[in-house]
This record gives structure tokens, C-alpha cells and sequence, in this order.
């Protein structure tokens, strides 16, 4: 194979790649020049390259005037992918539930929101308990702030946007006064929830990426009854977890 046609093969796989990311969380599908303007290719190059994904199952129609969204396939390989961390994960929020007797969350980050996706209940017979696959906003949530405070304080307007609902008295709902908290966050690595999205239930949280770079967030909920006796261990014990996902995931990169 000669040095240009490597080169045109890697241009096309990187412009499919593009494609498809702009795809991502539209449930509608984008239109051929949507895809042309979000990817900033010419349409023709977008209409040759979604027919060979369509093709091959990547993408699919989702209307009859020419609409794609994700396809059967991708979706097929994002859930293995999915169950693979959270697989790979699960020994980690076992571990740190069980020292600290507090139930453990791990979620996604889904553009403007996190999905709960895993979780080890704790044995504290006065608990907290959400549901796997239940979403959460980022603004009142201990690993929803903990991953806006990886973020650029532009970057966390054009996400969230400047003003917020409040869940319960004490959500912060305006950005002037959530950004604080953020650049707080970015020093020590931990984010907290002081009954801001529940009355009753705090929370601390930690963020990092798995092995694809995707975004996700631990959290450990407690009743705000045991919160201030408890929340500095749970920080401490949360961000050595961090470490040793990281460090596993590292391994498998390596």
C-alpha cells in the first residue's frame, strides 16, 4: 500500500469518526447538510460516507426524508463496551462500599446530565438507594459537579447554561454561585451535594475517564444525618479508588 492511499484510508476513518460523534444523543437523526455543517465537510463527502455506514449497520434511517441516527451495530458495540467498564469497575465500588458501609454510585456523563449505571448498596440499615439507569442533573449533584470541575468555566456555561432549577432549598441556581464550588472541586478533587438535589441526603463525588475517555463519576450518598461525621473519610477514600481505577485502567492501555 502506498503512503497516500494509508493516508486517504486514515482521512476517511478519521471524517466517519466525526460523523458518528455528531451523532451522539440525537434520537431524531441529523439531516445530510446538519451532518455536513456539525462536521464541517462538504455534503458530498458526508453522503458518501454515512451510505457506507448505513451499509454496514453503523448507521440507520430515522425518517423518510433522509434523517440518519446511530445504527443497530454501534449500538450493539456501545453496550458491550458499557457493560465491559462497569464490569471492570464493580470490584472498586464493592470495595470502597464495604469500608465504608455507605452505598456506592457509579454513573455516565451524558452531555447535560449523568445516568446512573451501576450501584453497590450499602449496609447501613438508614440508607440511600436510586435506581440503575435513573438520570440526574450536574448542577445540584456531588459527581455531576465533580465533572463540570474538569471543565472550563466557558465551557460550563455553554453545557449547563447560567441559571438552574432548584431542586430543594438549598440548590445553587445561578452559576455566579455555583463556579466557586467548581474551582473548589478542581483543587482537592472531590465535589459535594449538601442536600441540594434531596432534602436529607449528602453526598461527595469524584470524576475521571474510563480506558475510551469517556466520562464518568463516582458518588457516595449518605443521610445527612451522619454526613459531617463521615464526609472526610468518604473524601479521602473516594479519591484513593480514583487512583486505583486509574491505575488499573492505565494497565490495560499499556
Amino acid at each position: 500500500m502506498s503512503a497516500t492511499s494509508e493516508k486517504n484510508q486514515i482521512q476517511v476513518i478519521g471524517r466517519a469518526a466525526r460523523i458518528l460523534r455528531a451523532l451522539e444523543g440525537e434520537a431524531q437523526g441529523l439531516s445530510l447538510g446538519e451532518l455536513a455543517r456539525r462536521t464541517e465537510l462538504a455534503r458530498s463527502t458526508v453522503q458518501r460516507i454515512v451510505a457506507s455506514l448505513e451499509a454496514e449497520n453503523l448507521l440507520s434511517a430515522a425518517s423518510p426524508n433522509g434523517r440518519m441516527r446511530l445504527g443497530p451495530a454501534i449500538l450493539k458495540l456501545a453496550s458491550s463496551v458499557r457493560g465491559d467498564f462497569v464490569t471492570r469497575a464493580r470490584p472498586f465500588i464493592t470495595k470502597l462500599s464495604n469500608e465504608l458501609s455507605e452505598t456506592v454510585d457509579l454513573a455516565a456523563v451524558r452531555k447535560d446530565h449523568l445516568t446512573f449505571v451501576d450501584q453497590v448498596i450499602g449496609s447501613h440499615r438508614l440508607r440511600t438507594v436510586s435506581a440503575v439507569g435513573e438520570s440526574f442533573p450536574l448542577h445540584c449533584t456531588a459527581n455531576g459537579k465533580a465533572y463540570l470541575s474538569q471543565l472550563d468555566d466557558a465551557v460550563i456555561e455553554r453545557l449547563i447554561g447560567h441559571s438552574y432549577e432548584a431542586r430543594t432549598p438549598n440548590t445553587l441556581t445561578r452559576i455566579s454561585e455555583l463556579l466557586p464550588e467548581l474551582r473548589a472541586a478542581r483543587r482537592t478533587g472531590v465535589a459535594y451535594d449538601s442536600e441540594e438535589h434531596t432534602l436529607g441526603i449528602s453526598a461527595v463525588g469524584v470524576a475521571l475517564h474510563d480506558p475510551l475517555g469517556n466520562a464518568i463519576a463516582i458518588s457516595v450518598p449518605v443521610p445527612s444525618l451522619r454526613f459531617k461525621q463521615m464526609h472526610k473519610l468518604i473524601a479521602e477514600r473516594l479519591l484513593a479508588t480514583k487512583r486505583a481505577m486509574q491505575a488499573d485502567w492505565s494497565a490495560i492501555a499499556a
